[in-house]
């Protein structure tokens, strides 16, 4: 039975992390008293406890706790961005090809994806990866999110009883083009540029819904959609993350909904548009395969369980 300790687990993310883990019978989840939850020498002796640390916190808070574990078999997956584009940390998208898989199974430090991340590597990384998509390609990306991905104080905004109609319409955000995703959007995919990034938080709870069009120009010479749709069904052949070759049960009337995977740990891809003008999609839950799901899977694999293990999907 592996021992668990999540630092920060009245986030968010924490949150959802123990209810995905404190079902399993394999799992010992280690907790410290409230009155000891921000105590420097019992997160140390809890972190070098454990088999397995979620790191649930912000960056710097983050980065103090990998510097108090002493411990050289324990397991940090981080949920914060501190990491993200830290050469030594293990990205954690197992999808993205056998080597990445296997780098996370064997790593001790991993750097769980962003949300709206997740949903642009998903779809990017592998087509440059496969010489299908042109590295310096100038792309845009659209990242429709719900509001739990704001953690509990956009949450309390959003499910406040006095919220006013102007204020929680379909907002923007990430204006500045700064949003601390994009260094690991252009790195993982191995892009010459950061793509231009238009986040979009909306009255839902939980779901994500991410587009990258891109043109017949931004392919390489002789590429068509047909090697993207190619590419995309040898890869993702599931559980956790599949290509929908038809878009089947979520294209209703023409329309995709944001939160269709809401409550769930699963990610389906899909490819739409035509010949000039491609639509890349990746349609998933911000709580699951963008945040909680995701690291669960993460953790699973570094016990050598099948990745899915404890998820819903």
């Amino acid at each position: 039975m592996k021992k668990v300790f999540i630092d920060g687990k009245e986030g968010t993310t924490g949150l959802q992390i123990v209810e995905r883990l404190e079902k399993r019978n394999d799992i010992e989840l280690l907790f410290l008293p409230e009155e000891e939850r921000k105590d420097l020498n019992a997160r140390r002796r809890m972190i070098n406890e454990a088999d397995i640390v979620f790191l649930c916190l912000p960056d710097a808070a983050a980065k103090e706790a990998v510097s108090l574990c002493e411990n050289p078999e324990t397991v940090i997956i981080d949920a914060s961005t501190a990491h993200r584009t830290d050469e030594n940390f293990t990205y954690g998208f197992p999808e993205l090809s056998e080597n990445a898989f296997t780098a996370v199974k064997n790593a001790k430090r991993i750097a769980n994806p962003g949300c709206h991340a997740s949903g642009f590597i998903s779809l990017i990384a592998p087509l440059t990866a496969a010489g299908i998509l042109k590295k310096e390609a100038r792309l845009s990306c659209h990242s429709l999110t719900g509001y739990s991905g704001g953690g509990k104080k956009m949450i309390a905004q959003y499910e406040s009883t006095d919220k006013a109609n102007s204020l929680f319409a379909p907002r923007q955000y990430g204006l500045a083009q700064l949003h601390k995703h994009l260094p690991e959007m252009q790195k993982v995919c191995g892009l010459t540029k950061s793509p231009a990034f238009s986040p979009i938080v909306d009255d839902f709870y939980s779901g994500m819904l991410v587009t990258v069009p891109i043109f017949a120009e931004d392919l390489m010479p002789g590429k068509t959609i047909s090697d993207i749709k190619d590419c995309y069904r040898s890869l993702y052949t599931g559980p956790i993350v599949s290509f929908n070759e038809n878009g089947d049960e979520i294209i209703n009337g023409g329309f995709i909904s944001a939160n269709a995977f809401s409550g769930k740990d699963s990610m389906q891809i899909l490819v739409s548009g035509n010949e000039d003008r491609i639509l890349l999609i990746s349609l998933f839950d911000n709580l699951g395969k963008g945040a909680s799901g995701a690291a669960v899977e993460n953790m699973n694999i570094t016990m050598g369980l099948a990745p899915e293990t404890g998820l819903n999907l």
